[in-house]
């Protein structure tokens, strides 16, 4: 995929917003503005019916009901409602410690120490090995009747891993835990049909999923409800969950971004997606400087996602010539304002060094054959020129 004259390889930050979602958003920017929550006429009650509809296409994604789904601002908001809304309410009771992987995004860490600082709460972080996998047996240790919550992501943003999420769920129930999933990652990923049924607390985002920035959504197991203390107070709009008038743009795009998931076309972009992933990282290590793949192989790695090592070598130095040809990152773009080496990438074993000199590339469904042998081309380019002038500075 092609931006003017860039080639994008970012997708794991944010995906284009599909053509078919934006027709389907089109009509309620425009005459169908009514609100959702005006229950006197009908204009309202159009919005109303568009909302729900929505909730139930995002609730179908994951095997849920609608009435368990909440939209949000987004993925952040989502995270903070689970762990903050579910740890203020359980204040002061007996469960007092949570668990989080320690691959996690930010805006999970953030949230769990804001429990810790705030309101007593102990937050202990799960280990991974240097796939970013789970230790299990450490899990199995560190669970226990005073453990409120645990805390995993189906998909890592930045190495791809994908988490055994049903084995994750039986220890957690076991203990009488709740178990939270960032699964925003997911959607280009794994099957999520039966999410629902292994997680309480699960958070998505639309523009992660070829909807619109600015929406999310946070699926509550409908027995878990009555249990979370909203972040936003109001009219008490979403069963009280989220006050506030929902944006019917949005919440139409992310359901219809969920729709097109769901759909025979979507299995075959998977497929193709993968089939690139796999052919990239082939030729990246065919290059004549030695490279690592940070995170797992095959099945258990999202099928865009490609975190590569340039041994060495800084990734923003790599990055910085690459530009505006290629598009790509050195990790999560909501750390970008961190001058620190991914916590991810040091959490699977990496030292500062080989850290500092890591890419993640993800490719996407727009992504060609034409883009990998491209983008592969611009690499050694650039890796040629900066051995060169790394020579020069040397003799």
């Amino acid at each position: 995929m092609r931006i003017g004259e860039t080639i994008y390889l970012d997708h794991q930050a944010t995906t284009p917003l599909d053509p078919r979602v934006l027709d389907e958003m089109a009509p309620y920017y425009g005459e169908l503005f009514g609100n959702p929550h005006s229950s006197d006429h009908s204009l309202g009650w159009e919005s109303a019916r568009a909302i729900e509809k929505a909730a139930a296409r995002v609730a179908r994604l994951i095997g849920a009901d609608s009435d368990e789904i909440t939209f949000t601002s987004g993925a952040t908001e989502s995270n903070n409602m689970a762990l903050l809304g579910l740890g203020r309410k359980a204040a002061g009771g007996k469960r007092r410690r949570i668990l989080v992987s320690a691959i996690e995004h930010k805006c999970v860490l953030a949230s769990a120490r804001v429990l810790e600082e705030r309101y007593g709460f102990t937050v202990e972080q799960i280990p991974v090995d240097r796939q970013g996998r789970v230790e299990f047996l450490a899990l199995d240790n560190m669970l226990g009747e005073d453990v409120l919550a645990v805390s995993v992501m189906a998909v890592n943003n930045e190495i791809g891993t994908i988490q055994d999420i049903q084995k994750i769920s039986r220890y957690a129930r076991r203990e009488g835990a709740v178990f939270h999933c960032d699964a925003v990652q997911a959607p280009l990923a794994m099957s999520m049909v039966s999410l629902a049924t292994y997680t309480d607390i699960l958070s998505l985002s639309g523009h992660k999923m070829y909807g619109p920035k600015g929406v999310g959504g946070i699926f509550i197991a409908r027995e878990l409800q009555d249990q979370i203390e909203p972040l936003i107070y109001g009219g008490g709009q979403q069963n009280g969950l989220r006050s506030g008038t929902l944006p019917v743009p949005l919440c139409v795009g992310m359901g219809a971004a969920a729709e097109l998931l769901i759909g025979e076309d979507a299995k075959e972009n998977l497929k193709e997606l993968r089939r690139r992933r796999d052919a990239f990282v082939h030729r990246l290590r065919g290059l004549s400087w030695p490279v690592s793949l940070n995170g797992p192989e095959g099945e258990t790695r999202h099928l865009g996602n490609v975190n590569i090592c340039f041994l060495g070598f800084s990734a923003h130095e790599i990055l910085g010539a690459l530009q505006p040809r290629l598009a790509a990152s050195t990790g999560s773009a909501c750390t970008s304002g961190i001058p620190e080496p991914s916590h991810v990438l040091r959490a699977t074993g990496l030292d500062s060094d080989d850290a500092e000199a890591s890419i993640r590339f993800s490719l996407g469904f727009g992504t060609t054959d034409e883009d990998v042998e491209q983008a592969v081309g611009l690499i050694e380019e650039v890796l040629a020129k900066l051995s060169k002038a790394e020579l020069a500075c040397s003799t």
